[in-house]
C-alpha cells in the first residue's frame, strides 16, 4: 500500500515541481473518501532553509532518516549541477536497496542518475536536458520523448505537468483509478494522460476560430459506446479532417482512436473496481464490443488482465469502499 511518502529537497530546488508533489501527496482528502498519505519533506539538514532561484526558501522538518520507512521517495526537480550531496545520494541508494519505490520529477532524474540508480534502466527527463543527460549517464536508457517512464520500482517524469501525470499514474497503479481520479478532480487536471505520449507537441495556429476540442471531447465521453470517425469529429468541430487530426494531436498528445481507447479502458477500470459486471458486460458498456478485445487493450495499457486488476482493487468490500480510506 502506498502510504508513507518522503520528498527529498535539495538546494536550488524548483518550486513548481515540489508543489506538484505536495499537492498530490500532501493534501488531506480523507473527508472526501481519498487515500490517507503520511507525507514529509526531507532534507540533509532538517530545520535549515533550502533556497530556490526565485528567492524564497523551504525548511525541511525531517532529515534524510525520514526516507527509512517510506513507501515512496520522490525527488523533485532542482538546478542541474556537477555533483550532489553525497549524503543525499547515499540515502537514495539505501532506499532503493530496501525496495522503496523512487519517483523523480524533471531534473530530479539527475540525482537518481548520480546515485547510479538509472544504470541499465529505462527513464526520462525534460527533453531540453536529453543530450547532457546522456553524456552524464551513458548507461541509462533515456527516452526524451515521453511524459514519464514506469520501470517498476523507479518512475521518472519529464518537466512540469508531466510530474502530475507520473504521480497520478503511481496512485492509480498502487491504489486504483478511483483514488487517482479523486485527486485529479481536486487539482482540476486530466487524470488519464499516458506516459508514452509525447513531451513536446507542436501547436500550429488554428485554421478556424474554434476555441478548442473540449466540447467535442466532452460529447465523446458522454457515451463511450458510440464509434466516432475522424470525418465526423471534424464536422462537429467545424474544421477539416486534416486540421482536426493536427489539432487533436496538439491538444491531447495522441490520435483520436488512441484517445478514445484510453478513455474506454479508464471507464473499464472504474467498472472493475466498483461493480460485479463480468468482462463481456464491461466490454459492451465501454464500447469495446467483446471481452477478448477489452482484454487485449486492457493488458496493453494497464499492464495486467481485467481479472488481475479486479482482484487487486476490489479487496475492500463495497461497504468499506463507501468509507474514507483508513489512516
Amino acid at each position: 500500500m502506498l502510504h508513507t511518502i518522503a520528498a527529498v529537497v535539495v538546494e536550488d530546488f524548483t518550486p513548481f515541481e515540489l508543489g506538484v508533489v505536495c499537492e498530490v501527496f500532501g493534501v488531506d482528502r480523507t473527508t472526501e473518501g481519498g487515500p490517507a498519505f503520511d507525507f514529509r519533506v526531507c532534507g540533509e539538514h532538517p530545520g535549515e532553509p533550502l533556497y530556490c532561484a526565485q528567492g524564497f526558501a523551504v525548511v525541511p522538518a525531517v532529515g534524510l532518516a525520514g526516507l527509512a520507512d517510506a513507501d515512496l521517495v520522490v525527488v523533485p526537480a532542482a538546478a542541474v549541477r556537477g555533483d550532489y550531496a553525497p549524503a543525499v545520494l547515499d540515502a537514495l541508494r539505501a532506499a532503493s536497496d530496501r525496495g522503496t519505490t523512487l519517483l523523480s520529477v524533471c531534473s530530479g532524474a539527475y540525482l537518481l542518475g548520480a546515485a547510479g540508480l538509472l544504470d541499465g534502466r529505462k527513464c526520462t527527463t525534460h527533453w531540453r536536458y536529453a543530450d547532457d543527460f546522456r553524456r552524464r549517464f551513458p548507461r541509462a536508457d533515456l527516452d526524451p520523448d515521453v511524459l514519464f517512464v514506469d520501470d517498476g520500482s523507479i518512475i521518472t517524469s519529464a518537466g512540469t505537468a508531466a510530474g502530475i501525470d507520473a504521480c497520478l499514474h503511481l496512485v492509480r497503479r498502487e491504489i486504483g483509478s478511483a483514488a487517482a481520479n479523486l485527486i485529479a478532480r481536486r487539482m482540476v487536471v486530466a487524470p488519464h494522460r499516458e506516459g508514452g505520449q509525447r513531451q513536446f507537441v507542436d501547436r500550429p495556429v488554428p485554421e478556424t476560430a474554434d476555441a478548442g476540442l473540449q466540447p467535442v471531447l466532452a460529447e465523446i465521453l458522454d457515451d463511450l459506446t458510440v464509434e466516432h470517425t475522424s470525418a465526423e469529429l471534424a464536422r462537429r468541430a467545424n474544421m477539416s479532417t486534416r486540421t482536426l487530426l493536427r489539432r487533436f494531436t496538439s491538444e491531447t498528445g495522441t490520435t483520436p482512436h488512441r484517445w478514445l481507447t484510453l478513455q474506454r479502458i479508464r471507464h473499464a477500470q472504474h467498472l472493475l473496481e466498483d461493480t460485479t459486471l463480468d468482462v463481456e458486460q464491461i466490454a459492451r458498456a465501454t464500447g469495446m464490443s467483446t471481452g477478448p478485445l477489452l482484454r487485449h487493450h486492457f493488458r496493453r495499457i494497464v499492464g495486467v488482465t481485467p481479472k488481475e486488476y479486479r482482484a487487486t482493487f476490489t479487496t475492500r468490500t463495497a461497504e468499506q469502499r463507501s468509507q474514507p480510506w483508513p489512516t
